[in-house]
C-alpha cells in the first residue's frame, strides 16, 4: 500500500511540474505549443524567412534582392579598372556595375552602383566622361567621381544632374591611401557619400522602376564561359558554375578579387551592349550608348541575343533588354554586370568543357 501510494505522490508531482513548465514557457516565451503540435492549417499560414528571399519586404530595383535599404536612390562610383588598382574595393558588393571603354581601343572602368550594401570602403575612384551620364540618369542615381573629361565637367558643374565630385572633397568625403601610387589611391565609403548627398539636399528616394525580375532559377547545369575581347589586361572572362548558378569573374587572367571580402567577384546576370566608339581628341572617346543595339545576356547557363535600347530624347530614359521576340529579358536577382563593348570587339559563348 505505502509503495501505491509513493507511486501515486510521485505521478501526481511529475504532473504538476509538467503543467507549471508549460505554462511559464507559454506565457513568458509566447510560443504556443498546441498550435506546434497541429501544424498550419493552410500553406498561407507558413512565412519563410530566408535572407535575400521573397517574403523580407521591398526589393532592389537593381538587384531584386531584398534589403533595408532598397528603396535608396542609388549612388554610382567611377572605379579604376586598371591592373595597378586590383583588387578593386567593395566592387562585389554593389547591386550593379556597368563596365565600359574610357578610351576606344583601350582601358574601360567600372560604374559600380551601391544602395543595398552600405560598403566600409569603395576605391580606387576615377574619372567621369560624358558617356557615364546618361547611363547613371537613366538607373535615376547620383554619380561620384574624381574628376572628369571636360566633356563630363561641363555637363556636371552645369547641375545636369547631382554628383559628387572629389576635386572639391578630397579630405572630407574623399580619401588618399598611403602605399598605393597615384592616380589609384582615391577612396571613398558609403556613408561618407550618403552624408554629403543628405547635406546637399539631393533626393535620397529612388524613382527608377527596376529592372524585370524572374521568380525563379532554373540552371542548365552545364558548364560555361564568356570571353570578352577587352584588350590585354583588360580582357574579361566569366566561368558558368552551375552549381551555385553564377558566373565568376576573371580580368586579365586572374580572378576578379574584393578586397573588403577577399572574395572572388559572382555574378547572376552579364548583360553585353554592343555600342559604337570613336576616339575624340586623342585622349577620350564617344560612345553612342542611347537609341538601340545588340546584345547579349547570359543567366541560368544560357545564352538569350537580342537588342538593347534607351531613348536617346530622354537622358533619364530606361535602359532596356530585350529578347529577339521583343519580350524584356528577365534577370535572376542578384549581382548585374553590364559590359558595354565595342562593336568590333568579340564576345564568346562556350559550354561543356
Amino acid at each position: 500500500m505505502k509503495k501505491n501510494t509513493k507511486k501515486l505522490l510521485t505521478a501526481a508531482l511529475l504532473i504538476f511540474l509538467l503543467y507549471f513548465g508549460y505554462t511559464f514557457f507559454a506565457k513568458d516565451n509566447s510560443f504556443e505549443i498546441k498550435g506546434m503540435l497541429e501544424g498550419p492549417k493552410n500553406s498561407e499560414q507558413i512565412e519563410t524567412k530566408v535572407e535575400g528571399s521573397e517574403t523580407q519586404g521591398p526589393k532592389s530595383p537593381l538587384s531584386g534582392l531584398s534589403c533595408e535599404n532598397a528603396t535608396a536612390r542609388p549612388i554610382a562610383v567611377s572605379m579604376s579598372g586598371d591592373r595597378e588598382a586590383r583588387p578593386l574595393s567593395g566592387i562585389s558588393q554593389a547591386d550593379m556595375v556597368i563596365e565600359l571603354p574610357a578610351v576606344t581601343g583601350g582601358i574601360t572602368r567600372y560604374l559600380a552602383f551601391f544602395g543595398c550594401n552600405q560598403a566600409a570602403e569603395i576605391g580606387s575612384v576615377r574619372s567621369a566622361r560624358h558617356d557615364y551620364i546618361p547611363l547613371v540618369m537613366g538607373f535615376d542615381a547620383m554619380m561620384a567621381h574624381w574628376g572628369g573629361s571636360h566633356f563630363a565637367l561641363d555637363k556636371l558643374n552645369a547641375g545636369v544632374m547631382d554628383n559628387i565630385d572629389a576635386l572639391y572633397l578630397e579630405g572630407s568625403v574623399f580619401y588618399r591611401k598611403l602605399g598605393i601610387a597615384a592616380p589609384h589611391n582615391g577612396f571613398t565609403n558609403y556613408e561618407k557619400l550618403k552624408e554629403y548627398a543628405t547635406k546637399k539636399n539631393y533626393r535620397l528616394d529612388s524613382s527608377f522602376v527596376g529592372f524585370k525580375f524572374a521568380a525563379g532559377e532554373e540552371s542548365l547545369g552545364m558548364k560555361g564561359r564568356i570571353t570578352i575581347g577587352y584588350p590585354s589586361s583588360f580582357k574579361v572572362e566569366y566561368e558558368y558554375d552551375p552549381i551555385k548558378n553564377e558566373y565568376l569573374r576573371f580580368k586579365g587572367g586572374t580572378r576578379e578579387m574584393d578586397k573588403n571580402t577577399s572574395q572572388q567577384v559572382a555574378a547572376k546576370n552579364v548583360a553585353i551592349m554592343f555600342a559604337a566608339s570613336r576616339q575624340i581628341e586623342g585622349q577620350y572617346n564617344d560612345m553612342d550608348i542611347e537609341g538601340e543595339g545588340k546584345a547579349i545576356v547570359y543567366r541560368n547557363g544560357e545564352e538569350i541575343k537580342g537588342k538593347w535600347l534607351k531613348d536617346k530624347d530622354s537622358l533619364s530614359s530606361k535602359l532596356f533588354f530585350y529578347d529577339d521576340a521583343g519580350q524584356e529579358i528577365e534577370f535572376l536577382p542578384g549581382q548585374t554586370w553590364i559590359q558595354v563593348v565595342q562593336t568590333d570587339q568579340i564576345v564568346d559563348w562556350i559550354t561543356g568543357f
